[in-house]
């Protein structure tokens, strides 16, 4: 029989625990001021269970342990031998503390299986339910026999009952009744099972045979009764649900109901009904459909949303119902209700239609009105319907502007490959086909002019976003010359025959253009006239040409074509507009595009295009204009914008770190309704971080460079190490996280991947000292980096995942991401152990996934399911000794699992073979490491014991070396070993003792000062004493 091991030191404590569900429990002692006072021993039932005080006949229960054979109470208060692994603080994974240590001989009887049912019948009736399903269970281990077995079925479903485990309960019945289908006990617990878990027609079957086998048992009358009753009132709930449906619509379409709360609850149950499969259907089914079409006709906001939100219940994973709503309400109903002045009725309808695109396109998750594919054969039809009068939303001239504003957005979501490995880009090329000219008419809109359409501040920056996304969507050098070729006749069409307005038209297209996808932007640029218009339209008198013309000239200024051509042409302009105009919002502009032409050296020293202290001058007044409350945000942006190539000098960057205020009002724009300043904001924190990539350059090819008279980068004196930490630490103090937090919750087009990325460069920055980390968790950044380290680039996927992994290293993971967060960080964290991440990035990955696999068995699983543990493998063969010691740590506390087990259990493996030699390595934390996980795996399985001799000749020369460590963690970890596999089969005890085994035991058992090694060196001669292998020494206890 598998016996639990007990340790003689512990059996009063119960040590502090994480629960299944993640919850820590601080330890006690037992009894409790609140149990009885023969409660006196801790116990666990089972690993998913909670520690508490019990009785000495639970325990037993329990273990199988005869406690009176065991040493005098005075033992039993003294500090537990065991330590937490992998947790917050004890550094690297020092590898498991062995499972306690075993029984000395005698101490254990042998129970039987009938012996254990009468325990656990005893313990039941003491109301000691979970120390009475571990006596069940434990004998259904040692049971054969299929009757005994199902009447230890049917106690450990009345068990499981008790404790509210219904679909345990459940189980464990139906194996009763497959041995014996007349068991009238199991029927009627697997009834109640049933009744609790909702299905209720199961149950009155069960109870029903019951009745059969016998009719006069009051019980059962009396349960079926009570069920019937239950079944009753469930039918009548579920024949009302229609007379509520059709009471909700009738308050909410009835002109003379008066009472707003009435229809507020109204309108708020049929969202909540709605949001139910069998509510959404009961809806649907009760002409529902028909009756939202008359709320949204009322045109009354209040009954909109709640018609709106209502058809997401509807159509959120359904398509075929989606189809249906699609043709009852019709495309043109649903573009017009998006384009509403109402916002809140704006963003709703958007919701709505992203729901249908979803449904459309990925399918059927809760239809269960089966032959879906009967319903519906095809959706592409639907979904160029929907996104045809999306396109005809943004050029019309009635559709408000936030309205089309959610339609770019929702065209964004919905029309680009989500993923190339994609194949079919038709819709992005279908819609370029059919609205290209559409979205340019957003792209181009200049305000205040007359027939202008209605656009927010965001609506050209989401119109960029989107011929960007389009036009990376393109696959072949004939699909982008068709877009380069549509993007130049539209800028013809009004640059050519057109007055003034028409070529104002022409360069805010060539703006809009630059700011998406440049390489059409530059096509466009060199048509002839454009440059020449847009130089001469700078001098323009008039605010509004100015500012169209100021800002293409600032777009083109870095694009490394026209850059030096602006330079010859255009500095002079700018620097003439930037000291006599007497606009802020003109001088700001021009401002900007002298600081990118100014940073054309980026982070080199030696090439600076300005005079000595004019980059310094730009800044301040880029500060100054950003601290200006009283200029309105749209302007100040450009302030951050300049900063954003001005912080490229490190004394920009020294001097933006000591003005707090302008660093509060960067943050405060970040945090604003302007989202197209996120990318500014992330620039300006990125080059003051200095967390953009930078290699060190190779000696040698700096003389190279040097001899050949090459230019060579210099480096700011203000850019070492200690200047950037400083920096960053000043960023902290401002407030940059909930900044960065702001940012990243952000749902707007502006947050585009590289923006993400810059965020997640800046975040990796902030957390690279480990005392700076608890600071950035606690104002929200760790919440924050979960989404980045899952969407966005490659590279800014990798920096907010190793930013995960510093936090996870140096802080305890439970209070970083609490409840679900954590196992959400998991991914990330394995993407680190991919081949193509560096080095670093490897030993990070492992030493968080180390802290993780410490925690908790369903944080393991998580580990499992993610494929990480042959990546874990891998690198326990890896040649840097540090790499290598990670991976074995890590699997150190992977092998807690039983499928991690079961690896090492496999016939052609060298897994074990592995961990031995590593326990004879000279690299005492990978010893450790090693050895802890033999001592784990040879306890809870004798097989492993037996193997370990076969893999390698060396096996006794390194366990003998263990034992022989200074170290007393090796030994102990040694001791528990050579116990383990001393208990496990006799011909290997006789190997261990006919070797110098015997010896290093016999002085290891009266060492005084290591009690825990000497206690496992002691049983291991008690067990060759049993075994007959060596005699008693009649000195020795």
């Amino acid at each position: 029989m598998g016996c639990a091991r007990v340790s003689v030191q512990n059996l009063h404590l119960c040590e502090g625990y994480a629960s299944p569900d993640g919850r820590y429990h601080p330890g006690f002692y037992c009894p409790r001021l609140t149990d009885p006072a023969g409660h006196r021993y801790c116990c666990r039932a089972s690993p998913r269970a909670l520690k508490s005080c019990c009785s000495q006949l639970a325990l037993e229960a329990i273990t199988g342990v005869n406690l009176s054979s065991l040493a005098s109470p005075g033992l039993l208060r003294g500090p537990s031998p065991g330590r937490p692994l992998g947790g917050v603080g004890s550094g690297p994974c020092p590898g498991p503390t062995p499972p306690g240590t075993r029984v000395p001989a005698g101490a254990r009887r042998q129970v039987t299986a009938g012996q254990l049912r009468e325990r656990g019948n005893a313990l039941f009736q003491a109301g000691d339910h979970a120390a009475a399903l571990a006596a069940y269970t434990q004998a259904l281990s040692l049971c054969d026999g299929e009757p005994e077995r199902a009447v230890l079925h049917r106690n450990r479903a009345a068990c499981y009952l008790k404790l509210e485990d219904y679909a345990k309960a459940e189980a464990d019945a139906s194996k009763a009744i497959e041995a014996d289908g007349r068991d009238m006990k199991a029927l009627f617990r697997r009834s109640q099972a049933l009744q609790k878990l909702g299905r209720l027609d199961q149950a009155v079957s069960d109870l029903q045979r019951c009745m059969s086998l016998e009719p006069k048992n009051k019980a059962f009358q009396e349960a079926l009764r009570a069920l019937g009753s239950s079944m009753h009132e469930k039918m009548k709930t579920m024949s009302c649900t229609d007379s509520k449906v059709a009471q909700m619509f009738q308050i909410l379409l009835d002109p003379e109901e008066k009472d707003a709360d009435k229809k507020q609850k109204a309108a708020q149950n049929l969202i909540v009904l709605a949001r139910e499969e069998a509510g959404a259907e009961k809806i649907f089914q009760s002409d529902g459909v028909r009756l939202l079409m008359q709320l949204l006709d009322t045109v009354k906001a209040d009954l909109m949303l709640a018609a709106l939100r209502t058809l997401v219940g509807l159509c959120s994973g359904h398509r075929s119902r989606t189809t249906a709503i699609l043709a009852e309400l019709g495309a043109p109903r649903l573009s017009a209700v998006l384009g509403v002045e109402h916002e809140q009725v704006s963003l709703a309808a958007c919701n709505l239609l992203h729901v249908m695109f979803d449904s459309l396109k990925e399918g059927l998750q809760k239809d269960f009105r089966g032959k879906e594919d009967a319903v519906v054969l095809d959706s592409s039809k639907d979904l160029k319907l929907l996104i045809k009068h999306l396109l005809e939303l943004l050029a019309l001239e009635g559709a408000s502007a936030h309205g089309r504003d959610n339609a770019l957005n929702l065209l964004i979501k919905v029309v680009p490959r989500k993923s190339p490995k994609e194949t079919n880009n038709s819709m992005s090329l279908w819609v370029i086909d059919q609205g290209l000219k559409k979205i340019l008419e957003v792209g181009s809109t200049v305000c205040g002019t007359p027939g202008s359409l209605p656009v927010t501040e965001n609506s050209r920056m989401s119109a960029s976003v989107l011929l960007s996304k389009l036009y990376d969507d393109l696959k072949c050098d004939a699909e982008r010359e068709n877009f380069h070729h549509l993007c130049e006749d539209y800028v013809r069409s009004w640059f050519e025959g057109h007055e003034l307005a028409g070529k104002l038209r022409a360069i805010q297209t060539v703006s809009c253009l630059l700011q998406g996808p440049s390489d059409a932007g530059n096509r466009v640029l060199e048509l002839d006239g454009i440059m020449d218009s847009v130089l001469s339209l700078c001098a323009s008198v008039c605010e509004a040409h100015q500012l169209v013309a100021v800002e293409a000239l600032i777009h083109a200024a870095d694009k490394a074509k026209r850059a030096s051509f602006i330079t010859a042409n255009g500095v002079s302009l700018l620097k003439e507009i930037y000291k006599h105009s007497e606009r802020d919002s003109i001088r700001i502009r021009a401002l900007v595009g002298l600081c990118k032409l100014g940073s054309a050296g980026g982070t080199d020293f030696s090439m600076k295009q300005f005079a000595e202290g004019s980059t310094m001058k730009l800044a301040k007044q880029c500060r100054k204009w950003l601290c200006n409350e009283t200029i309105d945000a749209g302007t100040r942006r450009w302030a951050v914008e300049g900063l954003a190539y001005l912080t490229f000098d490190a004394d920009v960057k020294e001097e933006f770190v000591e003005d707090k205020a302008a660093m509060q009002a960067m943050f405060h724009l970040a945090k604003s309704e302007d989202r197209s300043v996120l990318y500014a904001v992330a620039s300006t924190l990125v080059n003051c971080t200095n967390s953009y990539d930078h290699e060190e350059p190779d000696p040698q090819m700096l003389e190279l460079a040097k001899y050949a008279k090459q230019h060579i980068p210099e480096q700011h004196p203000k850019d070492k190490p200690d200047f950037v930490k400083r920096r960053v630490r000043k960023l902290l103090t401002a407030g940059v996280v909930s900044a960065l937090a702001c940012m990243v919750k952000s749902e707007n087009p502006a947050l585009t991947n590289s923006c993400r990325e810059l965020i997640s460069r800046v975040f990796l920055a902030l957390v690279e000292e480990a005392e700076d980390r608890g600071g950035v968790v606690a104002q929200g950044g760790g919440k924050a980096l979960i989404p980045l380290s899952l969407e966005g680039t490659e590279v800014g996927q990798t920096k907010a995942a190793q930013a995960l992994a510093k936090i996870t290293i140096t802080s305890n993971p439970e209070m970083a991401f609490p409840g679900e967060r954590i196992y959400e960080v998991v991914r990330p964290l394995v993407s680190l152990l991919h081949l193509q991440r560096t080095g670093l990035e490897n030993f990070e990955g492992l030493m968080a996934l180390t802290n993780l696999a410490g925690i908790s068995e369903r944080l393991r699983q998580k580990i499992l399911k993610e494929k990480a543990v042959p990546m874990i493998e891998g690198y326990m063969f890896e040649e840097h000794e540090l790499i290598r010691l990670a991976a074995t740590e890590c699997m150190c506390n992977m092998a807690m699992s039983k499928e991690v087990q079961e690896l090492f259990l496999a016939e052609d493996s060298d897994r074990l073979k592995l961990m031995v030699l590593y326990s004879g390595e000279e690299d005492e934390k990978l010893r450790r490491a090693a050895s802890g996980t033999l001592a784990m795996l040879t306890a809870l399985h004798p097989a492993i014991c037996k193997r370990i001799p076969q893999v390698t000749v060396h096996w006794l020369e390194i366990l003998q070396a263990l034992l022989l460590s200074p170290s007393t963690e090796l030994q102990h970890r040694g001791a528990v070993v050579v116990m383990n596999m001393m208990a496990a089969e006799r011909e290997v005890a006789e190997q261990l003792m006919a070797s110098e085994m015997l010896e290093i035991l016999s002085v290891l058992a009266k060492d005084k000062d290591k009690p825990r090694v000497a206690q496992a060196a002691k049983e291991s001669l008690a067990q060759a004493v049993a075994y007959g292998l060596i005699k008693p020494n009649p000195g020795q206890e």
